[in-house]
């Protein structure tokens, strides 16, 4: 069956850690300044463990150091308000670290909602608000499965969403089509694997149909001919573009991507020449023929007609939740319990059209 997505919408200790790492180095030079150069200082602690014990124990080593020296006001004011709050706040810290896990916000009054950018308001005032990211399959406007993504990018909750519509049902869907919000080489790799028939669009892909100015400039590199079997692109005039390294790069979910970089030997001279020095350009071959799969089978006959259909399948739900329902905003709190309400939501929805269907 296909499937058709769309998103709903709905750290702060690293940056803590990374303060009092430097708050702690300043201390140190404090105590060496106020050591003679014949004297022996301690050995210094290893600043990159900002742990619970060890800043106890750095901070009671300065102190140590510092109590029969001049120093100073201000610098034992420092230390004496690092030994009475220091501790205690990396434990809360601690604690923040662990509810926020792989995430880069939480809310206080909801700590498995996410900080999410809502619809202005009327006052076209920005909604920055706690949230749940819903996602939801459908066919022939029936809800066939939703999952809550604690992120606020739909590229990186396709994965999730799919596998648990995969253990639902114990199969693949046949086809899956939805917007260029979740067009990427790790979403386009997975559903390769998984042999489902892909109508996904990638950014840039109606600016690659509309915009002359794309299709038309010799330079741009999608435009560029590349030869294979010698790994080189060449820029207009038969200047040719060499392969100078690879090296790989990690997306955020920890997907691997190779990158391929290329460079002229010698633009000097060259008529058409715009930027200083050797044009070059980063090309990610993989990427790329998992885009032209993808433009040929949104380009085709049957792709248009998904296209088409998304929108009438899946907006018509969400408005149907939110107009006639009147349901626009989750009551409950933790994700257990706002999965159960939008289970009840999608049920009612689901037999609500059984019924006139």
């Amino acid at each position: 069956m296909p499937i058709v997505l769309l998103l709903y919408g709905a750290n702060p200790s690293r940056t803590v850690k990374s303060v009092l790492k430097k708050q702690l180095r300043e201390l140190w030079s404090y105590m060496e300044e106020a050591y003679d150069q014949e004297q022996l200082l301690p050995n210094e602690p290893d600043f990159k463990a900002i742990d619970l014990d060890e800043v106890a124990k750095t901070i009671n080593t300065i102190n140590d150091a510092l109590k029969d020296k001049e120093s100073d006001k201000k610098v034992k004011q420092k230390l004496n308000y690092a030994r009475k709050n220091w501790p205690g706040n990396l434990k809360k810290y601690q604690k923040q670290e662990a509810i926020l896990g792989k995430r880069n916000s939480y809310s206080k009054t909801d700590p498995d909602a996410i900080f999410m950018r809502m619809k202005d308001d009327y006052m076209q005032n920005g909604q920055l608000k706690p949230g749940d990211n819903l996602q939801a399959s459908t066919n022939n406007q029936f809800i066939t499965n939703y999952t809550l993504a604690q992120t606020t990018a739909d590229t990186t909750s396709l994965k999730d969403h799919l596998q648990d519509h995969i253990d639902s049902y114990e199969q693949a869907p046949q086809s899956l089509t939805a917007d260029a919000g979740y067009g990427s080489e790790e979403n386009y790799t997975d559903l390769e694997e998984k042999e489902i028939t892909t109508y996904v669009k990638y950014n840039y892909f109606h600016k690659e149909q509309r915009d002359k100015k794309h299709q038309e400039n010799p330079f741009h590199p999608d435009n560029l001919f590349y030869n294979k079997e010698t790994g080189t692109y060449y820029y207009p005039m038969d200047q040719a573009m060499k392969k100078l390294r690879s090296y790989e790069s990690e997306t955020t979910t920890g997907f691997k991507q190779q990158i391929h970089r290329y460079q002229t030997a010698n633009c000097k001279g060259y008529p058409l020449r715009k930027a200083k020095g050797n044009r070059a350009i980063e090309r990610n071959h993989n990427l790329i023929r998992l885009k032209e799969k993808a433009r040929t089978l949104l380009l085709s006959e049957e792709g248009i007609a998904h296209r088409k259909r998304r929108c009438w399948d899946v907006e018509a739900v969400f408005g149907n939740i939110k107009q006639n329902i009147g349901f626009k905003r989750f009551m409950l709190r933790g994700m257990d319990k706002v999965t159960t309400e939008i289970g009840l939501i999608a049920m009612e929805h689901n037999l609500r059209k059984f019924s006139i269907a």
